[in-house]
């Protein structure tokens, strides 16, 4: 027997399909970020206090731009951002947290647009209280140039964090038309970094982990980048970004 569907009905059955598949999509992706959810077992989101963490688990640790001195006034120690001896809130530091995933390699992106280099030319990463860990201040901009790519690695013994290391591999993979400063670190000259009325000098950092997690397993992500030295992937992230998304920015 044969069955006659009219229009008004296939449209409605075509309309229940796409509803159904639409509902499908978002199960699927709510199932995935319980996943997702369910493999971070740290429940520390401030950069300021401790964590014991294992591979897979979100960590938080921040990176506090400022003015050089600002991050040990008079000489003196070498204290967290953390630390309100420091008093950066009243010397208009900045502050941004992130929490990449352990033992992944992730980059970060810091519009340069946001922040002052003239006044906060230099960045520290931190977490920690008790075990309150702090890089050396890095600069990545001055009045002349801007530094664009950095490599950060954050090293944890059983879990915990303990150092974070800045590193450099030197100019020869530099950019055309970059300078090397120091005779380790690609920049790009400020007049440069306007296209359009728009910044376009955005600080990248790739972030890597070491050392052992806190069930013993070896961290080896920095290692991963380590052997990729010659490569930037800053630069390979940002080409494949601009491929996907830049056609479809001014939709939105």
């Amino acid at each position: 027997m044969l069955l006659k569907m009219g229009m008004g009905e296939a449209f409605a059955m075509s309309k229940i399909r796409r509803e159904d598949l639409v509902k499908r999509v978002v199960i699927m992706a709510v199932m995935a970020m319980f996943v997702v959810d369910a493999a971070d077992t740290n429940d520390v989101y401030s950069p300021c206090l401790d964590a014991k963490v294992q591979k897979g688990d979100g960590f938080t640790f921040g990176i506090a731009f400022s003015d050089r001195l600002v991050f040990s006034p008079d000489n003196g120690p070498q204290l967290s951002p953390c630390d309100k001896r420091l008093e950066l809130t009243n010397k208009g530091a900045q502050v941004a947290a992130f929490r990449p995933k352990v033992d992944e390699i992730s980059l970060l992106t810091i519009n340069r647009s946001t922040l002052d280099p003239g006044r906060n030319g230099h960045m520290v990463a931190f977490a920690g209280k008790k075990y309150a860990a702090r890089s050396l201040p890095i600069m990545f901009a001055d009045h002349s140039h801007t530094i664009t790519s950095f490599t950060l690695v954050l090293e944890f013994q059983e879990g915990t964090l303990q150092n974070l290391y800045w590193k450099s591999f030197g100019c020869d993979a530099c950019p055309k038309g970059s300078s090397c400063l120091n005779q380790q670190d690609c920049a790009v000259p400020n007049t440069e970094c306007q296209k359009d009325g728009e910044d376009i000098c955005n600080i990248g950092i790739q972030l890597t982990f070491s050392g052992t997690d806190r069930n013993l397993d070896a961290l080896n992500s920095w290692y991963e980048v380590k052997n990729l030295r010659q490569y930037s992937l800053y630069g390979l992230f940002s080409d494949l970004r601009d491929s996907i998304i830049g056609p479809y920015e001014k939709l939105f």
